[in-house]
């Protein structure tokens, strides 16, 4: 793919904004940790929420949904549309909660929740996991996303073994690395916006262009039809198990629908939240910023967002069929960049996916450091630092994450790991957890041992059904899903059990916790007792139901743009009135959050 001069243009006028995004923050965000972590806890709910979307918008999300789509059809996405129902109990039931908790991290929440040195070792423990471990895959993956992308547009011509690939990308990691450095939060939000904006402009119009190529959607709808025959209608929202054939089973779909969403610990949908959403939440102004900023998460991120991709995808499909059985299908996003961009959409799709890569890599950087300064370095190494020590480490801190993010990198890209395999080992490496970290607000017996045994046992049983499974032969082997929901079952087991086992937190210590949260239900019962005067906000029920009403209005609104965009227009109407009556709902009964001065309190 020949780029022209439009084209670059375009690309360095971005690189240019970003960088000048950078420098513009830079004195804001050397005023204090907090600043540079959390925006001085100031964000407005619209640039918290929009940050939140483009930092789980990166490069690999088209190339993953590509490839999901290719092997199940749209029912697919049910991977990821399962989460929802969780993202929707982070909106209703925990935003207003972690606001309260006044955390810079989720894992300084673990020494407010439990106590004593087993509280203090797994904070840090989590904190050098996550940052150093876990931070590093997501890094390394989406770097590798990136790659795939320059791969199959401008370096087709790169010779086998070659790296170029891996030094443009590299370039692209010391951009996202300076400004990402010298700006702290407001710089990545702000950067996050404008990148998000560009993105969805970008895959807006190749889904265009892609539809048209093929000859409009009636045209599509007939070669999905002969790609996926004999596997019931590839374009349903949910697969036809009536089929001898189905694009995807009913056991794996139920995995998906019933237990995704509580039982795995997954980036950016972490069971209660967590990770960087919890940044962003810390970031807010007061609660009510902070649940109207996961609120817009949630929404944008499962209906603004998907349709472009998926349109792409489905064209990508028509025209080539050998895709379904391609070992990375994810690869057919970029091809149809190079075969179909005209020039000026060339520069601006690239942007796009530099814009959705670097929005990702400056969070994660700002994410894993705060991680590193937060809950290692100040909690355990210099817990007397001052403000200039604390800034320069949570600078060289952003190095550190930004160097082992690229080494893993490397070694996704040299290896050819595909993206939605990644995907898949993550989800099926957090199985198990996701329990935990949503009763521990609720059940006041709940102890450390709980989330050890969880984190531990997870791993441990991870790896073992694994080895397990590696060791028969591949047609023996259960689906990734089902591996995951046993991971998730022993685990569950496993951490229930040290629970009834071990001692609960000491009284004076979940009365402290139990004032300071104020949390709802039942659960919290003998510790209410010995403090009478908290007046928690009663609101559990109506906002369970909200949650759920905040679910149906993402799962009528998905399948019903797609009834519209294929020309079902009365199935359309129905689903998206349907959609609308349930936001309605939903937003009637929300229970209204504190404000930012009964928080402090």
């Amino acid at each position: 793919m020949q780029l022209e001069l439009l084209d670059w243009a375009i690309i360095v006028g971005y690189f240019a904004v970003s960088l000048g995004v950078g420098l513009w923050f830079k004195g804001k965000a050397n005023e204090s940790v907090v600043e540079y972590f959390a925006s001085g806890r100031s964000l407005p709910w619209w640039i918290a929420g929009t940050s939140m979307v483009a930092t789980t918008f990166a490069a690999d999300t088209p190339l993953a949904v590509t490839g999901l789509i290719a092997k199940n059809g749209l029912a697919g996405n049910w991977f990821w549309w399962a989460w929802a129902f969780g993202g929707m109990l982070t909106v209703f039931v925990f935003a207003k909660l972690w606001r309260r908790a006044q955390v810079l991290t989720d894992v300084e929440f673990i020494e407010q929740r439990y106590a004593g040195q087993p509280a203090a070792m797994l904070r840090g423990f989590r904190a050098f996991y996550i940052a150093v471990v876990m931070n590093s895959i997501v890094i390394g993956w989406v770097t590798k996303a990136m790659a795939d992308v320059l791969k199959h547009t401008v370096l087709t011509d790169m010779p086998v073994g070659g790296t170029t690939d891996f030094w443009l990308v590299a370039g692209m990691l010391v951009v996202t690395g300076i400004y990402s450095t010298i700006s702290g939060m407001w710089g990545v939000a702000i950067t996050d916006v404008i990148q998000f904006v560009l993105a969805m402009i970008g895959c807006v119009a190749l889904a265009i262009v892609a539809v048209a190529h093929v000859g409009g959607v009636d045209q599509m709808r007939i070669g999905l039809e002969k790609a996926f025959e004999g596997q019931g209608d590839p374009l349903a929202f949910v697969p036809d198990f009536s089929v001898d054939t189905p694009v995807m089973g009913l056991g794996i779909f139920l995995v998906y629908v019933l237990t995704q969403w509580w039982a795995t610990w997954y980036p950016g949908n972490e069971p209660g939240g967590g990770g960087y959403i919890v940044q962003r939440m810390a970031s807010c102004k007061d609660e009510t910023h902070a649940v109207k900023a996961t609120l817009l998460f949630q929404l944008a991120h499962y209906c603004l967002r998907p349709w472009p991709w998926i349109l792409v995808a489905f064209a990508a499909i028509v025209m080539h069929p050998e895709l379904r059985t391609a070992k990375d299908p994810g690869l057919g996003y970029p091809m149809l960049i190079r075969e179909l961009a005209p020039v000026g959409l060339r520069g601006l799709l690239l942007v796009t996916f530099a814009a959705a890569f670097m929005s990702t890599i400056s969070t994660q950087m700002n994410w894993g450091a705060s991680y590193l300064v937060n809950d290692v370095y100040k909690r355990f190494l210099a817990p007397q630092a001052d403000d200039r020590r604390m800034m320069r480490a949570s600078r060289w801190s952003s190095v550190l994450v930004l160097l082992l993010g690229g080494t893993v990198a490397y070694v996704l890209i040299t290896r050819g790991v595909s993206v939605d395999d990644a995907w898949a080992f993550l989800a099926a490496l957090g199985a198990g957890v996701g329990g935990v970290f949503l009763l521990r607000w609720f059940w006041w017996r709940i102890n450390v041992w709980s989330e050890i045994v969880a984190m531990v046992g997870s791993l441990v049983v991870f790896v073992g059904v694994k080895l397990w499974q590696d060791d028969l032969p591949v047609k023996e082997r259960m689906a990734t899903e089902y591996a995951s929901l046993l991971v998730a079952g022993i685990t569950l087991v496993l951490w229930l059990t040290a629970t009834l086992l071990t001692q609960p937190e000491p009284r004076e210590h979940l009365a402290t916790f139990y004032r300071r949260i104020r949390p709802d239900g039942p659960g919290w019962g003998p510790i209410a007792r010995i403090a009478p005067e908290v007046r928690p906000d009663g609101g559990l029920g109506r906002s369970l139901l909200c949650a759920i009403l905040g679910t149906v209005t993402i799962w009528l609104t998905l399948p019903g743009i797609g009834a519209v965009i294929f020309g079902r227009y009365g199935e359309g109407a129905a689903l998206l009135a349907g959609a609308g009556v349930a936001a309605f709902l939903m937003l009637r009964l929300a229970p209204r959050p504190a404000s930012a001065t009964a928080n402090a309190g």
